[in-house]
């Protein structure tokens, strides 16, 4: 990709973004390329779970190869895991989901997936126009457009777009009337039958937009009955490897990025006289560049400070009690993410830049930042080696009648079964803190489920219309950003497995649980009125003549195990919630007939397939079925 608007010939210079309809290359002679059309965005500790409608989605796919667009790619269309440390930063979570048309798991993401392939079917039938001439622009009133693919004077291709945000539209083209959505785009092939609607979503749905929600089709795997072992850190310095410097040095520049932490230590005298059994209270005052640190004082916990995705560096102000002559003071600082795109990346910096001292009784400061610190990169259980196998049975690992929770600067360790099958695994971290996990020596990420999301903010129902920025529809309010953690299947094996946890702030590993998915529950609803596929599609044929189907697939090697509901007429409801209207007919051996045991399956959305339950009424199909392999 090229972003530069300036880029010298022969470089290309390219779109990234949301839309890019209104994109235009520096020179004639350059195609109008968009190498980054974001389906989702990523996500972040701290921060609601982002999502972009397919609607929308579809919406600028459409806009832009009506506009002239040549290249189109998504990012991401497969969603992927930040295994080990390779989250970029700050705070971006393990999770690269980024509610990609093809989930983190491997799993198709509908109607997102579906909708798009019907778009991309649409586009296709085009192509020989699309390639034929630049569009020919046509207004057809407020906010109303249409772009024309002209092959010859009487053989074209049309886009029919309604851009405005609330408003939908009846629209005369070559002398027929066409109904256009607000925020839509109607693909024309012929330049009379409209095959596709960027606002009609007739594809199938999954009736849970998570891989590993819902209750009939996951299974949950406690480890509450593991023994448990533990190795609790000690705070502080702990090995050969410090060193002494003045001042108070940058973090990524001191770590190499060889690992997370960071340990910053020295002391504090206290001079004064202090009566027997009394200590001396004062407020310390840290300033950090980012991303997390744990505070000890005589090797007591006093403080946490975090920043965000959008600002990282933080401070942190506690009142503090010291004892008379020299008192420890010990600063863990965590780095979560390297900062890895944006103008001058390479330069951002971390770790803490000030740490002073006030005196409550008096007026006094005293600026230790300046003083002498010892350094040490990493965390003693790093330089150990407790997360790889060939210490999972070092008497090192401590095992007792009672597991200490809720500890900071803790290590755990467990074995336990991988699940029947092949399908990928999901642990489910919820219960502790911020730390990172192995499974069998591999690292499966860093975790932090005890940072939560703002309450507020989150929509049930996203409106599609209108433009999409990343804070516009979010889900997960209130809640942690990520508490499943995927491990591939590959990283198992029969018998015993390994998992290791090291535990920075505090948690209860005896909830945690494993999880994986053994079906998935889809449906469709699918009216008379919705145009036929768009696969179907034929020039010289009366396309309006066929009939929409109800089109559903399971996962490969899945098959349709159950019809849970079933009805043409005029169902009521959702996906997971329908339930027959006033006219129905019980379609449900017809379907069982053509899906049971099957992959996917078709069925045409008419009378004479299905009987006519009400005559003059326009009718619709909807059903619910269960994937199983």
């Amino acid at each position: 990709m090229c972003q530069q608007e300036d880029a010298p010939d022969p470089i290309i210079n390219t779109c990234n973004g949301f839309y890019c309809d209104r994109f235009t290359p520096n020179s004639p002679s350059k195609p109008k390329m968009w190498t980054e059309n974001y389906s989702g965005w990523f996500l972040a500790f701290g921060n609601a779970i982002p999502y972009r409608p397919v609607e929308d989605l579809a919406f600028s796919v459409a806009r832009f190869f009506e506009t002239g667009g040549t290249f189109q790619n998504y990012y991401m269309y497969f969603g992927g895991t930040n295994f080990e440390r390779t989250a970029g930063g700050p705070l971006v979570a393990t999770s690269y989901d980024y509610d990609a048309p093809i989930d983190e798991y491997g799993f198709i993401r509908q109607p997102k997936w579906g909708h798009l392939r019907d778009l991309h079917k649409a586009i296709k039938q085009c192509e020989e126009f699309l390639i034929s001439s630049d569009p020919t622009y046509l207004q057809l009133g407020k906010n109303l457009e249409a772009h024309i693919y002209y092959r010859t004077s009487n053989k074209c291709a049309a886009f029919l777009a309604n851009f405005d945000s609330s408003l939908d539209a009846n629209v005369t083209f070559n002398g027929n009337s066409y109904f256009l959505p607000a925020w839509s785009v109607s693909i024309l092939p012929d330049c009379k039958n409209v095959i596709f609607n960027t606002a009609k979503v007739v594809s199938q749905r999954n009736l849970h937009g998570v891989s590993f929600s819902g209750t009939t089709s996951v299974n949950e795997f406690s480890l509450a009955s593991s023994a448990w072992s533990w190795y609790k850190e000690e705070v502080g310095v702990s090995s050969n490897h410090s060193f002494i410097k003045p001042g108070l040095l940058e973090q990524i520049n001191t770590t190499k990025d060889n690992s997370d932490y960071l340990w910053y230590t020295t002391s504090i005298n206290v001079k004064e006289s202090i009566a027997p059994g009394q200590e001396k209270e004062a407020f310390l005052h840290i300033g950090s560049l980012g991303h997390a640190a744990l505070v000890f004082v005589n090797k007591r916990l006093v403080g946490f400070g975090f920043g965000n995705h959008e600002d990282a560096s933080f401070n942190l102000s506690e009142k503090i009690s010291l004892n008379q002559g020299d008192n420890t003071l010990d600063i863990l600082s965590m780095m979560v993410g390297l900062q890895n795109y944006g103008p001058w990346f390479d330069i951002a910096g971390a770790g803490i830049y000030s740490v002073i001292l006030a005196d409550l009784k008096k007026s006094s400061k005293d600026d230790l930042s300046s003083g002498v610190w010892t350094y040490q990169v990493g965390v003693e259980g790093e330089y150990i080696g407790l997360d790889k196998i060939s210490l999972a049975n070092s008497s090192l690992w401590i095992q007792g009648n009672r597991l200490p929770i809720n500890r900071s600067l803790i290590w755990y360790k467990a074995t336990f079964l991988a699940p029947e099958g092949k399908g990928p695994l999901s642990l489910d971290l919820a219960s502790m803190g911020k730390g990172q996990a192995w499974v069998n020596g591999q690292s499966i990420g860093r975790y932090w489920p005890a940072y939560l999301a703002p309450s507020t903010g989150c929509t049930t129902n996203c409106d599609y219309r209108g433009a999409y920025d990343a804070s516009k529809c979010l889900r997960n309010c209130g809640q942690p950003a990520q508490t499943l953690y995927h491990i591939p299947r590959t990283w198992v094996h029969s018998g015993e497995n390994l998992l290791v946890l090291h535990e920075e702030l505090g948690g209860d590993p005896s909830k945690i649980s494993l999880l994986t998915r053994t079906g998935q529950e889809v449906c469709a609803h699918v009216s008379e009125a919705d145009p036929p596929p768009a696969d179907s599609w034929q020039p010289n044929l009366e396309f309006m003549s066929q009939s929409s189907q109800v089109r559903l697939t399971c996962e490969q090697g899945w098959h349709i195990s159950m019809i849970n509901f079933a009805s043409f007429g005029t169902p009521r409801g959702h996906c997971g919630t329908f339930n027959p209207g006033n006219c129905h007919a019980n379609v449900l051996s017809v379907v069982q007939q053509a899906c049971i045991g099957q992959e996917g399956c078709a069925i045409p959305v008419s009378t004479a397939r299905l009987g006519d339950p009400c005559p003059g009424v326009l009718k619709s199909l909807a059903i619910e079925a269960l994937c199983s392999y």
